[in-house]
């Protein structure tokens, strides 16, 4: 008998979540794809016909929780009048709200980039054409409406988003603040200074910014201190006294407005298997 395109989407599904509860408990090396098989109620050979390897398994996740967070921001009430500082900060906490009931395994996903990061930034991720893509969408609504400067490089932003982001999670997994309240201040200030930037007119100075913060300096995300907290804010203050170019700019944001709109993020342990 033939399965349907939604049975199929929920084997997927199930096959991710048993992979994860799995490698939670065991560890990535320390299960096999016999035991994800088995634990997703599906035959040995079965699970192949969805994911050849262990590692697609993973990159099939980090897939789903990209587009359901995606899908939770564009489902925002009033995202559409968003400023572009709001719409990207909304997009980040939605990234880490849907990861957070699997802290432990991203831990371990963080791990395994590391030790062999050529064989996830190989592989195609749907993830991030459509990071790249909702970037560029939100710089054309704030081109739009007057709030930035005309810009010619969206695609790129689009690319350097999906860098920031990981270095972002990256440091939110080295985060032992209350609530996070580190991490969401890392979010503020580094989005403020893009933001700042954009509105300024300084597409030379987004360009270096983008490469030397959201680049060069993403390994020094994962190492969690006050030092980098420091820097960023230095370089919201600079921007904020930088004499603009263009000409009657939109006000940004207010940052207390901006932030009850956004969801707490809490601490979380992992769910008892």
């Amino acid at each position: 008998m033939k399965t349907t395109r939604q049975q199929q989407d929920a084997t997927r599904r199930q096959i991710v979540a048993s992979a994860v509860d799995l490698m939670t408990r065991q560890g990535f090396d320390g299960t096999t794809m016999k035991d994800i098989a088995r634990a997703a109620g599906i035959g040995d050979a079965t699970i192949y016909k969805y994911f050849p390897t262990k590692d697609r398994i993973v990159l099939g996740y980090l897939d789903a929780v990209v587009q359901q967070a995606l899908a939770d921001t564009l489902q925002t009430p009033g995202f559409t009048g968003y400023q572009l500082q709001e719409k990207l900060q909304r997009l980040t906490d939605a990234v880490l709200e849907r990861l957070l009931p699997d802290r432990e395994f991203v831990a371990q996903v963080r791990t395994l980039a590391q030790r062999s990061p050529l064989t996830l930034l190989a592989e195609p991720l749907a993830a991030r054409q459509a990071l790249r893509e909702a970037v560029s969408s939100f710089l054309e609504a704030a081109e739009a409406a007057g709030e930035i400067e005309p810009c010619d490089f969206k695609g790129m932003a689009g690319g350097l988003y999906t860098d920031y982001l990981a270095g972002v999670v990256a440091y939110w997994l080295a985060d032992t603040s209350e609530e996070f309240a580190d991490t969401t201040q890392l979010v503020d200030l580094s989005l403020g200074v893009l933001a700042q930037t954009l509105r300024s007119g300084l597409v030379n100075r987004v360009l270096q910014l983008g490469g030397f913060v959201l680049r060069s300096q993403m390994a020094r995300l994962a190492q969690h201190g006050s030092s980098l907290l420091g820097v960023l804010h230095m370089a919201r203050q600079a921007m904020d006294s930088a004499p603009r170019t263009a000409a009657a700019p939109t006000a940004p944001p207010d940052p207390t407005a901006a932030r009850a709109r956004r969801k707490p993020r809490t601490t979380n342990t992992k769910k008892t298997p």
